[in-house]
């Protein structure tokens, strides 16, 4: 009997492949990074068949680790960094440019252009979201205007558009699918239809013929082929929903938050989009076959550990990104230094793309570990700001939040968390909920798991953090945090 499930887990930074057995617990996991390809400043770009190269090589690592073989797996799901852009050649299966990631800033004007005179909010009633860099039909809108003969080959449908999953999927079956979570981050879906919508396609100048097949998140896509020959292809969600399914977030009022190179919170509305007044993104939480859709309200931070990163890779502060927490426990607080990460402007709830990086209330005073213990905060202080927006836009307050990714290990961080949301933090026992959302879709979609109460009775909290920050310490340094902020507005002139 096939005793295991697996998913692709493909994020911004590297590749995972897990595996899990019947009764939730890991398997084994094998991970590798790609390249982060910088070309211009505010260009983030990926290599696709890296992308690939790096899917395939985790797979057979991962079932090397397990000491089994794909005949093993009952079916196998995809979660992926969601807005990420490919395009490609329906024949030969290669790329026909690079793919744009979705911290990537080079379609602003554009997407102000196509704004006009209604505004960011002209496709928002349709799509739930603004326009902005953030999403990904812009970005193929920018590749067919900026890559020789593109437009013509994609109108004749020779050329292929997708996320991510859309790419990983017709590598592992030869479809062109892709499921409504990610098909809701495009700027191209209707959230009522669940269809594309034509006339924004039109407005968008993005050719219909390009556009996979939209299907549900939790269905059977077909057998797969290469490494995973003859494995059903079931289960594919963007990663902040897949971790919103693997923490169990099944009912509304459900939130979670995932801490990785960005920092994701989703709460889960229940059947209806929830129209958001407070800078949040209306999207698909999931949708399982022959079920009604499931719809959440989410705030999208851009830089959360990519922040950490950037100590370690651009300044050279730590040598491994472990180091972090270690460094900004050497002092007691963030002796008044602010940072705010807007690399590629701010997400929710500002929307500002004329944003730039900050490190504010520095003095002779300040050192590395004033600078590590800011960049930290700067995770959390970012998180209440979307909690209080999500909270306004819902009508419900967060009792309770669930945290998971890889930067939920430095406690620091979490007690800080708790302590200006002024709820309690809970990490469950296995962080990687990205990879078991995939998982559990994958199961459920051909019977691995009986149904959702079975997946939720998997969750295990394993560590929980109260708040323990007086109010008058809290409103200082969230005032603090406000006015760093406001600095960095207006860095970058807007057009005309």
């Amino acid at each position: 009997m096939q005793g295991y499930v697996g998913a692709i887990d493909q994020g911004t930074t590297s590749t995972r492949f897990v595996i899990l057995d019947r009764q939730g617990r890991l398997v084994a996991m094998e991970q590798q990074e790609h390249r982060q390809i910088l070309p211009k400043p505010g260009w983030v770009e990926h290599d696709a068949a890296e992308i690939w190269e790096r899917t395939v090589a985790v797979i057979e690592g991962a079932l090397r680790a397990a000491g089994i073989t794909r005949a093993d797996l009952a079916a196998v799901g995809v979660a992926n960094q969601r807005e990420t852009t490919v395009l490609w050649d329906r024949s030969t299966g290669e790329p026909v440019a690079p793919a744009i990631v979705w911290q990537d800033t080079r379609t602003d004007v554009l997407c102000r252009e196509l704004g006009g005179d209604v505004g960011g909010d002209r496709f928002r009633a349709a799509t739930g979201l603004p326009l902005a860099t953030y999403f990904a039909g812009p970005k193929a809108r920018w590749l067919l205007d900026h890559v020789d003969g593109l437009r013509t080959r994609a109108e004749a449908g020779e050329v292929l558009f997708g996320t991510i999953d859309t790419w990983l999927l017709w590598n592992l079956t030869g479809r062109h699918i892709t499921d409504v979570t990610n098909a809701s981050r495009t700027l191209l879906m209707d959230l009522d239809t669940l269809e594309w919508d034509r006339d924004i396609a039109a407005a968008m100048d993005v050719p219909m013929a390009m556009l996979p097949r939209i299907v549900p998140s939790v269905a059977v896509y077909g057998e797969g082929r290469g490494p995973l020959e003859g494995v059903t292809i079931a289960g594919d969600l963007g990663d902040q929903q897949a971790a919103l399914f693997g923490q169990a977030c099944h009912r509304p009022g459900d939130a979670k938050n995932t801490y990785g190179t960005g920092c994701f919170m989703l709460l889960n509305t229940g059947e209806k989009p929830v129209p958001s007044r407070h800078g949040l993104l209306t999207t698909v939480a999931y949708q399982i076959e022959g079920r009604p859709t499931v719809y959440a309200l989410e705030g999208s931070v851009a830089i959360a550990g990519a922040g950490v990163q950037w100590l370690r890779d651009n300044l050279g502060i730590i040598d491994d990104a472990a180091q972090v927490e270690a460094l900004a426990a050497t002092v007691p607080d963030n002796g008044d230094v602010y940072f705010v990460p807007a690399f590629s402007g701010l997400f929710a709830p500002h929307w500002r793309s004329d944003a730039r990086g900050l490190v504010a209330g520095l003095t002779r005073f300040s050192n590395a570990g004033h600078l590590a213990r800011a960049i930290l905060e700067a995770t959390a202080f970012q998180t209440r700001d979307v909690l209080e927006a999500m909270e306004a836009d819902s009508g419900v307050p967060v009792s309770v939040l669930k945290v998971d990714g890889g930067m939920v290990a430095n406690q620091l961080l979490m007690q800080f968390q708790a302590d200006l949301l002024d709820v309690p933090v809970v990490r469950p026992k296995v962080a990687e909920t990205t990879a078991l959302g995939a998982c559990y879709a994958a199961g459920l979609a051909v019977g691995f798991f009986a149904d959702q109460a079975e997946v939720a009775a998997l969750w295990q909290e394993d560590r929980r953090w109260e708040p323990a920050m007086e109010a008058g310490v809290r409103n200082r340094l969230t005032a603090g945090w406000a006015k760093a902020v406001e600095r960095t507005l207006h860095w970058v002139d807007e057009p005309g």
